[in-house]
């Protein structure tokens, strides 16, 4: 059985200053296979990854690669051995072109010449065979996401990887995008090439994965085939614990009417948008990539500045100017790209909670009441069940689930009237979204007005009390949960040709 295995990771231990990220952690990969590794944000998943990808040297444990023990692990010597690692953080060079970014650090030179051409052929080949419509010269700063996404993958195969990691590969990726890059999975898959698939969308396993390691606490807790039937199984081994309820739902009678949008403008991706929320309910607003989701929240909140429209609050028009404006008047925003507009990583959590709260925190000379900061940032951590070994981390150190429990936290201290959710359980794992979840409905028990944006279907079917739909710009249906289906929700957000006629 060993003999099939192109990696092994046996015993490995990993700590990090105040906290043992991996305790005695095995994992092993076959050719051929689709390896799903499973596990809650902090359970050590990237860690373990980063270390087989050689950007983390091991404390113990032993690494063997195609059957060669490793013992000195680093960047370059994993590329010499085929492992790549696409992170769920991209890292390009946003000024560089999709081939110089693919070849960086070993560019073809003629002579002392760049040979740009070169770069631009090969580069050209590898997207073509992933069937990726891309022009090699185009400037990656300009481009979506999504391609950006496409590229970091075409650059680890042009590395000619054979065993492939990719954290989180979806979670900018429309349906369409996710569909194509299956695809290209399957067709390495087909080639022998091994690939880790880290993902919190369970949901997506079925169409790809062979197997399933699962950890939990830094610790290896099982590996099995996988199985369709056997997900309420798996979940339990990732949480420790059995998820009676994916979207949690609370009843609560509606109340009146605590804010309005009315004949928004923004620039082209929000075009005479209104909406109202009420007391007692959860509001959803979906809609394809491009539809104008996150600038209307953005607008909303003064971030972005509008050409017409009116923001009112408890019946009183409210002036929105700035991101100030809209926090003093009781309405905040937890944004979609956590690190870049959420948080200032290098931080600590203490900071991070503290710092637009400290209207609350200090006394008439300016000075921050730490006895009051203490207990605001404990209540923060202990609600939300964030894991850190103290207040004092950076942000930046905390997984990407608990980042984003902090961006939330930091609103729980104040006295809102409307909290607005960008994308809130993008890479979160399925116990941590139904906290999220669960704060949710705390707040629409409380009567304040929840506004969500969200790209997962089921998750705005499951959790919202009405659906908003979004297509290019304008709003062109609004649905009852109770009464929506995912072919009725895509209906509207793909009616382009009637939007005008929905907004009027």
């Amino acid at each position: 059985m060993q003999d099939e295995y192109i990696v092994e990771l046996s015993h490995i231990m990993k700590s990090f200053p105040g906290v043992k990220a991996l305790d005695d952690v095995s994992f092993h990969l076959k050719s051929g296979e689709v390896m799903a590794l499973l596990g809650e944000n902090g359970a050590g998943k990237s860690t373990l990854m980063k270390i087989l990808s050689g950007v983390y040297t091991r404390d113990e444990g032993t690494i063997r690669i195609f059957g060669e023990e490793i013992h000195e692990m680093n960047p370059q010597k994993a590329q010499e051995l085929g492992v790549a690692i696409i992170h769920q953080e991209l890292n390009m060079c946003q000024h560089l072109t999709v081939a110089e970014n693919m070849f960086l650090g070993r560019e073809k030179v003629k002579g002392m010449v760049l040979s740009q051409r070169e770069m631009n052929e090969e580069a050209r080949a590898m997207l073509g065979r992933l069937n990726i419509n891309m022009d090699p010269t185009t400037i990656v700063g300009d481009m979506s996401v999504s391609k950006q996404q496409m590229v970091e993958i075409a650059k680890a195969l042009s590395t000619n990887a054979r065993v492939l990691i990719m954290d989180e590969p979806t979670s900018a990726l429309t349906s369409k995008e996710i569909d194509d890059l299956f695809v290209i999975i399957r067709k390495l898959k087909s080639e022998g090439c091994g690939i880790v698939y880290i993902s919190h969308r369970l949901e997506e396993l079925k169409h790809i994965v062979d197997r399933v390691t699962i950890m939990r606490d830094g610790h290896y807790i099982t590996e099995m085939e996988f199985d369709e039937n056997r997900m309420d199984t798996i979940i339990a081994h990732m949480v420790g614990r059995e998820i009676k309820e994916k979207f949690p739902r609370i009843s609560c009678p509606k109340g009146k009417k605590i804010f309005e949008v009315r004949n928004l403008n923004a620039g082209r991706m929000v075009r005479d948008v209104s909406l109202e929320l009420y007391e007692g309910e959860i509001v959803g607003i979906a809609g394809l990539m491009g539809a104008g989701r996150t600038e209307t929240t953005r607008a909303i909140f003064g971030v972005d500045p509008k050409e017409s429209g009116q923001i009112l609050l408890d019946g009183q028009e409210v002036t929105i100017r700035c991101a100030a404006d809209a926090i003093k008047a009781g309405i905040v925003l937890a944004p979609e790209d956590r690190k870049k507009d959420g948080l200032c990583t290098k931080l600590s959590i203490r900071d991070n909670i503290a710092l637009p709260n400290l209207d609350i925190l200090c006394n008439a000379l300016g000075v921050v009441n730490r006895k009051k900061e203490a207990i605001m940032t404990n209540q923060a951590v202990e609600s939300l069940k964030i894991k850190l070994p103290n207040a004092e981390v950076d942000a930046g150190s905390l997984s990407g689930g608990n980042q984003q429990k902090v961006v939330v936290g930091k609103w729980l201290a104040r006295n809102s009237r409307v909290v607005i959710f960008d994308e809130p359980t993008r890479g979160i794992d399925v116990a941590a979204k139904v906290e999220i979840y669960n704060l949710m409905n705390q707040l629409k028990k409380e009567g304040i007005g929840v506004l969500f944006v969200s790209s997962e279907m089921p998750e705005v079917m499951g959790i919202s009390d009405r659906i908003i739909v979004m297509c290019d710009g304008r709003v062109t249906g609004e649905i009852m949960a109770e009464d929506a289906t995912q072919d009725q929700i895509l209906k509207f957000a793909t009616q382009f040709e009637s939007k005008i006629g929905a907004a009027d």
